[in-house]
């Protein structure tokens, strides 16, 4: 079996319908819902790792400097970003409302007793796929993870002209060539690259 090279693959990503109907689809009035919620935003909005949503702890949001700081587990970067005013509620809401009250400087930990975090091979497809049910969305026509959540947040970030190296400090790229390959998704602008093209006589 051939594998594709990483960057001839084209990113899996979400239509702003479809990340609209999941979204719509999380009960925010129980616990659990309140967690899927955060941790869905910090996916598709700030485009973190599942494997850095899973390690964040109360230290990394500083509250009044309106921060994210953390070390991305991949790299081993520290990374600032700013807390977009839609996922710092989230995340405040999770807190106040809906964590268990449990003695770990982790964030986010599981919903069934002891409550622990998650575990380091838990990818939390899961949880994706809990909600894609109740939005009635299909679940084997793409590949559609946590993973693919992180791919929309930067193809969104294109689309409004956010320029590439801006894009990759936001995802934690060492440099720009990992964040080039999320142009493949972005039709707009591949059309605006498309070379004109003489016509050619056949008969000649």
């Amino acid at each position: 079996m051939i594998q594709a090279r990483k960057q001839t693959r084209i990113p899996s990503v979400w239509t702003k319908e479809e990340l609209d109907a999941l979204i719509g689809a999380i009960d925010r009035g129980n616990p659990k819902g309140k967690r899927d919620y955060a941790i869905i935003l910090l996916a598709c909005v700030l485009g973190l790792r599942v494997r850095d949503i899973k390690h964040l702890t109360f230290d990394c949001f500083h509250w009044e400097e309106k921060k994210l700081i953390f070390t991305q587990s991949k790299t081993k970067e520290r990374v600032i970003l700013p807390i977009p005013t839609e996922v710092g509620w989230a995340v405040i809401d999770y807190l106040r409302y809906g964590r268990p009250k449990v003695d770990s400087p982790v964030i986010f930990v599981r919903h069934l007793a002891p409550f622990l975090p998650f575990a380091e091979e838990d990818h939390l497809h899961q949880l994706i796929r809990d909600h894609m049910r109740v939005a009635h969305l299909p679940t084997l026509k793409h590949h559609r993870g946590m993973h693919s959540l992180r791919h929309t947040a930067a193809s969104r970030l294109l689309e409004q002209d956010t320029p590439l190296s801006v894009i990759s400090d936001i995802l934690g790229h060492a440099d720009t060539d990992s964040t080039a390959v999320y142009l493949k998704v972005d039709i707009k602008k591949l059309k605006e690259c498309g070379l004109d093209t003489p016509e050619v006589d056949v008969h000649a």
